[in-house]
């Protein structure tokens, strides 16, 4: 496995005009972000809102400044912007498409379609959580975060960030008892 990468010295060579740093730093981060636009919008949209991401990251690296709030955080404050304008652009509820977010996990189709119809679920159910919720739940249960980043990237206190977050599981586990019963 490959050392890990100093995100911060990166940035700093990027913010320098290093494109190979930002490469760096893209495929780095690139995959998280997009299960962050993924699990809020279709997944045919996900890509392009991926794309326009890191396109502003680039454009707006040397705004960036280090500080209390870790680069990761600034970067998915510019994806969740661009997650809130599209939705103020395109005021349409939209049909879920059934794409996998990152179907790698085995190659056995009876696991690959229980994955599949599960992820299906889950973007379905996540979708219907209020922002917040969505946003923490995202980035603490499928981008792996600690409430620290979170709490850093949504604007909140690591308490805040404690109680949306138990707000969302009670919220998310009513939503799938609801859709079972339905079923």
């Amino acid at each position: 496995m490959s050392e890990k990468l100093d995100i911060n010295q990166l940035v700093v060579e990027a913010q320098g005009g290093d494109t190979k740093a930002f490469g760096l730093i893209y495929d780095e981060m690139v995959k998280p972000v997009y299960r962050y636009i993924y699990y809020r919008v279709n997944a045919d949209i996900a890509e392009d809102l991926t794309e326009e991401t890191f396109f502003k990251v680039w454009q707006n690296l040397k705004k960036y400044k280090k500080g209390k709030n870790p680069f990761s955080s600034w970067v998915y404050r510019i994806a969740h912007n661009l997650v809130v304008d599209y939705y103020r652009k395109n005021r349409t509820v939209s049909e879920i498409h059934d794409t996998v977010a990152d179907p790698n996990e085995s190659n056995h189709p009876a696991i690959q379609m229980d994955l599949k119809l599960t992820q299906i679920r889950l973007h379905k159910v996540i979708r219907r959580l209020p922002d917040s919720y969505q946003q923490v739940v995202i980035l603490k249960y499928i981008n792996e975060l600690d409430n620290k980043e979170i709490a850093h990237t949504i604007g909140k206190t690591e308490g805040a960030v404690r109680t949306i977050q138990f707000r969302a599981l009670e919220k998310l586990r009513s939503l799938l008892s609801s859709e079972q019963e339905n079923l």
